[in-house]
């Protein structure tokens, strides 16, 4: 697939401080791609730049294969942008804001007619479009912004803190509808909330102090894999029979937990959900069933968990913090 966004080693120096340190990243045709960084790390920074807002210090950044600079008005056309405190006239009404910004996209007659209806209808907007946007709740506010970046259904969405400002309901229907975007057109939001970002994003990348510490942190490989295992018998036993399995790095005794009983009878019984630390998940799966197994222990369940993208994130910051 062809790449909507490329971004080439992208610096920005506001005055003395180093904003965006040699970033550089691409974004394939359909991606939904997560940037995530605390407050201050230079998100906007970059979006900014990508949208033909801000020149960056040096580098570069195309979209849809046009320069964020020198082909400016043909890489915006391709943008649909929220910034994350999205300039919005609070004496307009909520359909003469969004006709009046379909007008600034260049559209005209039923086709601005079409647009906005269907951005009023994706964001529930449709009881409150003859209402001053400024007697509006903050999430209406929000949901107004976000409708005005769908106008004229631009190929790319940049979203920054698209969630901002809105009740759990009104995250809920968000997230969705950026979801249901997903091999339609090509989203790149920016967010502090880690949890949001997961549960978007197909890809998420870590941005901390301006530096770019992984484009795909949801595919970040460890040299360990953890797997989760229900196993009924007495834990001390469990433990002396998994730590015998080859590549098994560690069983803690302090990570178990007591699951339901198998039955009241005896301590035998009763379940447990182990954690072990692997080294080869494919091969150490099989042994490990096998050595429960052999140890004559019931085995209900035997799980390899997926990287947490918070253990991920804290690992990558930790690195990239210097040891005062």
């Amino acid at each position: 697939m062809a790449n909507v966004v490329a971004a080439d080693s992208l610096v920005k120096w506001y005055g003395p401080r180093l904003a965006v340190k040699d970033v550089s990243f691409t974004i394939e045709e359909g991606e939904i791609v997560g940037l995530l960084g605390p407050n201050g790390s230079g998100k906007s920074t970059i979006l900014r730049i990508l949208t033909g807002y801000l020149p960056p210090s040096s580098g570069s950044a195309r979209i849809a294969g046009f320069d964020a600079m020198e082909d400016s008005l043909a890489a915006r056309a391709s943008i649909g942008y929220l910034a994350e405190d999205a300039p919005i006239y609070s004496g307009m009404r909520v359909n003469e804001f969004l006709h009046f910004m379909a007008r600034i996209k260049g559209l005209s007659g039923s086709r601005a007619n079409a647009s906005v209806a269907m951005a009023r209808e994706r964001l529930e907007l449709d009881k409150v479009a003859h209402m001053a946007i400024g007697k509006l709740s903050r999430g209406y506010r929000q949901r107004v912004a976000i409708a005005q970046a769908l106008l004229g259904d631009p190929p790319l969405l940049i979203l920054d803190e698209p969630t901002n400002a809105l009740d759990a309901y009104q995250v809920i229907a968000v997230r969705e509808l950026i979801r249901s975007l997903a091999g339609q057109r090509t989203v790149l939001l920016a967010s502090h909330v880690l949890t949001e970002i997961e549960k978007i994003a197909s890809r998420v990348m870590i941005l901390v102090d301006g530096m770019l510490l992984t484009t795909d942190a949801k595919g970040q490989s460890t040299n360990q894999h953890r797997f989760r295992l229900r196993i009924a018998g007495a834990p001390e036993r469990i433990i002396a029979q998994l730590r015998k399995v080859p590549g098994v790095a560690s069983v803690e005794p302090e990570q178990i937990t007591e699951a339901q009983p198998v039955s009241a009878d005896s301590e035998t019984s009763r379940a447990y959900i182990v954690p072990v630390e692997a080294e080869n998940p494919r091969r150490v799966a099989e042994d490990l069933a096998q050595a429960v197994i052999a140890g004559g222990f019931p085995l209900s369940e035997l799980t390899l968990l997926q990287p947490d993208l918070e253990q991920v994130f804290l690992a990558l910051t930790k690195r990239a913090t210097p040891v005062s």
